[in-house]
C-alpha cells in the first residue's frame, strides 16, 4: 500500500495541458484534474504545474477532515507519520510503522472508519494466533489507541471505538512474572569463561568487556550501542569535575523525547574510567563480528551473540510451562535485571526508578522491589541485627 498522497504532474500525447493525478483519500480512485499550462512550455511550464499539484496536495489533505471516518487509512497514517511521528523518539517511531504495518496486513482497511471494535478485536485474536505475547498484544493496542484517539481529535474520525481487554497472565500474588530472570554472579562468571568459544579467542576481549559493561550499567541493549565517549546525539557519560559521573541521553534516544541527565551506578563509573583519556573517543563498545565483518553490528546481530553466549554456557532463564522444549537462555535484557534486583536491595524504589530509567515507577515495584521474600527477609535480619549490637 502506498502511505503518502501524491499529486503527481503527467503528461498525455492527446492532450494539449499538463494534467494532475491523484489517489482520492475517500473513493480510493485516480482522479484526473486539467491544468491551464501548456505541455508544450517545457521546464518552466512543469515546474508551474509542480507547484499547482503541491497546493492542490495540501488542499486534499486539509480537505480529508470534511469527511470524518471516510478519509483512506492510507492519508490517515500518511498525516500521523508526518505530524506526530516525528515528535516522538526513534524506537516509539519504529514500533508505530510496525503496528501499522500489522494492522495492513491483518485487516487491509480501505477507510480509516474500517478500522471499528470488531475488527481491533479480530486483529487481536490473529496476532495472538501468531504466537505474539499478551505484553506485545497490549502494545499494539495502546499504539493504535493513541492514533485513533488524535484521528477523533482532528475531527477525522467520529469517536473512539471500543477496544478489547487484553488478559495478562499473572501469579496469585499479582505480579507479572518476566520473560526471564536476573542471572547471578556466577552465572555472569561462566558466560565470560564461553565468549572464546563462540566469537573465538581473537574476539573474546571485545566481548567479554561488553559483558562487564552491561552487568555493571544496567543498560539496555540499545542504549549500550549507543553509548559514546565523545559524539553528539548519542548517549555520552560525562565526568564533571565537581560531583558524580552521570550520563548524558539526548531527546531522540529518550522514551520520554526530553534530553535528560542520569545517575550512573559507581561501580560502572570506576569500569569507564579505566579507559585512558586519550582513548576515549568514538562508540565505548566496540564489537568485532564473528564473521570478520567490519561494519558495526546493530541490535539484533549483538542481541543473537549474547544469547548465544548464553546457551554456551548453559544459563537457563526461561523454560515454557506448556511446551518444556520451548527454553530461553541468558539475554543482554537478563543482565539489566540482575543490575536491578542487586540494587533493589541498596536503594530507595524512587532512587531505582531513576536509576534504571523507568518510564514509571510502577514497573520498578512491579518487578524488582518486593518481589524477593528471602532477601527482604535477609534485610530485615540484618537490620535486627544491627539494631541489637547498637543496644547492646
Amino acid at each position: 500500500m502506498s502511505h503518502r498522497i501524491r499529486v503527481c504532474v503527467v503528461r498525455f500525447d492527446d492532450r494539449k495541458t499538463f494534467q494532475l493525478q491523484w489517489k482520492d483519500p475517500v473513493t480510493g480512485k485516480k482522479r484526473t484534474q486539467t491544468t491551464d499550462i501548456p505541455s508544450t512550455s517545457g521546464r518552466r511550464g512543469r515546474a508551474a504545474a509542480e507547484r499547482i499539484a503541491g497546493e492542490l496536495e495540501k488542499q486534499i489533505r486539509d480537505d480529508s477532515g470534511l469527511f470524518p471516518g471516510r478519509v483512506s487509512w492510507d492519508a490517515f497514517r500518511q498525516r500521523y507519520e508526518d505530524e506526530v511521528v516525528p515528535g516522538l523518539a526513534k524506537q516509539t517511531g519504529s514500533k508505530i510503522a510496525t503496528v501499522c504495518n500489522h494492522i495492513e496486513a491483518i485487516l487491509d482497511p480501505e477507510r480509516l472508519e474500517d478500522v471499528n471494535e470488531q475488527r481491533i478485536s479480530f486483529f487481536a485474536a490473529a496476532v495472538r494466533k501468531k504466537g505474539a505475547a499478551e505484553t506485545t498484544i497490549k502494545s499494539y493496542l495502546a499504539h493504535l489507541r493513541a492514533m485513533l484517539n488524535w484521528a477523533v481529535e482532528q475531527k477525522l474520525l467520529r469517536a473512539l471505538p471500543a477496544f478489547p481487554k487484553v488478559q495478562r497472565r499473572r501469579s496469585s500474588s499479582g505480579w507479572t512474572p518476566m520473560k526471564g530472570r536476573p542471572i547471578t554472579r556466577a552465572e555472569y562468571e561462566l558466560m565470560l569463561t564461553a565468549v572464546p568459544q563462540v566469537v573465538g579467542e581473537r574476539d573474546a576481549p571485545a566481548w567479554q568487556r561488553y559483558l562487564c559493561g552491561l552487568w555493571l550499567s544496567g543498560l539496555r541493549l540499545r542504549e549500550s550501542l549507543e553509548l559514546h565517549w565523545d559524539r553528539q546525539g548519542g548517549i555520552v557519560p560525562v565526568f564533571p569535575e565537581e560531583g558524580r559521573p552521570t550520563l548524558f541521553v539526548p531527546a531522540d534516544l529518550e522514551k520520554g523525547h526530553a534530553d535528560r541527565i542520569l545517575p550512573i551506578a559507581p561501580e560502572f563509573a570506576l569500569f569507564l574510567l579505566e579507559t585512558p583519556i586519550g582513548e576515549r573517543t568514538g562508540h565505548v563498545f566496540l564489537l568485532p563480528s564473528r564473521k570478520g565483518i567490519t561494519e558495526r553490528l546493530g541490535p539484533r546481530q549483538v542481541s543473537k551473540i549474547v544469547s548465544d553466549i548464553g546457551k554456551e554456557a548453559g544459563v537457563l532463564v526461561h523454560v515454557d510451562a506448556k511446551n518444556p522444549t520451548k527454553v530461553k537462555y541468558a539475554s543482554a535484557h537478563d543482565f539489566r535485571r540482575a543490575f536491578g534486583e542487586r540494587w533493589a536491595a541498596r536503594i530507595m524504589p524512587a532512587q531505582l526508578k531513576e536509576l534504571m530509567r523507568h518510564e514509571s515507577i510502577e514497573t520498578t515495584l512491579r518487578y524488582y522491589v518486593g518481589t524477593n521474600a528471602s532477601r527482604t527477609a535477609e534485610a530485615c535480619w540484618e537490620a535486627y541485627e544491627k539494631a541489637l549490637a547498637a543496644a547492646a
